[in-house]
């Protein structure tokens, strides 16, 4: 429906939201949930660099994981509503690009956090984890962790085409010393000593039901990689039904309060800790920065991965369990 809206009534309005924006930059901060503890870290990171810089941000966030839709539309009401910076973790790497391109055609810097788009270059900056560091380092604790012994090896990833999923996967490959794929890849290589490889979806009872499969291909694994700690708690169930809990060796990626309790607990034996809210506060200083000068970020900013363990290794650099609870996102 068409609205007949008086010129000068449009005109006023332009120039208040202009003075609006000029006072307090407004950003807005696009998730893939609401409810996902990293995602509300980062949602709490964004409002507490905002107000130490004095911007304003709008949040929003697609129902599920995969809603392509809900944060394209929730672009478009930011943009409306003055939003001259965006922070989004896309959902759909490649679909959520038009969308991108469209804000961009009208002076919206775009900035991904976590996940980067396909092409990475869609956006104009990116602040993440390097996930393929993070899965060298528990494949490097892995290796270490085996001391020698032959390794049988199911992963638990993410879903396929992902670039998160993928670099993680082949990180971790690369990082035990087997046959892999580099950085830039997108599909998950499979070296002789993964005997199964199961979609997770980064879901506890996706990644019980998956461990369960695997386990029926394959009783003598002896080592699981898991795209993030609730699927590495569902393959811990699954080992724990099936008496092998303390056979197997568990990795996992993400640093969550509840991951880091898990680690001291023995089920998780090593993950990488990634940094939600320094991502979030770096977007929103960029955004701050190009409101009043102009200029934008650019390029790819590593924000930080740590190896957490219980159990030191030698030649393999970590920290241990107080340090990942004191950096840790969620519910502690």
């Amino acid at each position: 429906m068409k609205l007949n809206t008086p010129k000068l009534m449009l005109t006023a309005f332009a120039v208040a939201a202009t003075s609006a924006y000029a006072a307090e930059p407004v950003i807005g901060l696009i998730t893939k949930t609401e409810t996902n503890p990293f995602f509300v870290k980062m949602k709490e990171g964004a409002q507490a660099e905002a107000t130490k810089l004095g911007a304003k941000v709008m949040s929003a966030a697609g129902k599920t994981d995969g809603d392509n839709a809900g944060q394209v539309t929730a672009m478009e009401n930011m943009i409306a509503a003055g939003a001259k910076t965006i922070l989004i973790t896309p959902s759909d790497s490649k679909a959520i690009v038009p969308a991108i391109k469209k804000a961009q055609a009208q002076g919206v810097m775009i900035i991904a956090l976590d996940s980067p788009t396909e092409p990475a270059n869609a956006t104009d900056a990116l602040f993440a984890t390097d996930n393929y560091k993070a899965g060298v380092f528990i494949g490097q604790y892995a290796k270490a962790a085996l001391n020698g012994k032959k390794p049988v090896i199911a992963t638990l990833d993410l879903f396929p085409g992902h670039p998160v999923g993928a670099q993680r996967h082949n990180g971790f490959l690369q990082g035990y010393g087997l046959t892999s794929l580099d950085a830039k890849s997108n599909e998950l290589a499979k070296p002789a000593e993964v005997v199964c490889m199961a979609d997770s979806f980064g879901d506890r009872a996706k990644g019980q039901t998956g461990m369960e499969n695997c386990l029926q291909k394959n009783p003598n694994i002896n080592v699981v990689y898991t795209i993030n700690e609730p699927a590495a708690a569902g393959a811990y169930n699954a080992l724990k039904a099936a008496g092998k809990e303390k056979d197997v060796l568990i990795v996992s990626v993400d640093g969550g309060c509840a991951g880091i309790k898990d680690v001291g607990a023995g089920v998780i034996a090593a993950t990488s800790q990634q940094y939600p809210l320094r991502m979030a506060a770096m977007g929103v200083a960029a955004g701050v920065e190009y409101a009043k000068t102009g200029k934008k970020v650019s390029g790819y900013t590593d924000t930080g991965v740590t190896l957490i363990s219980a159990k030191a290794m030698k030649g393999v650099d970590s920290k241990d369990v107080k340090t990942g609870t004191d950096l840790c996102w969620g519910n502690k």
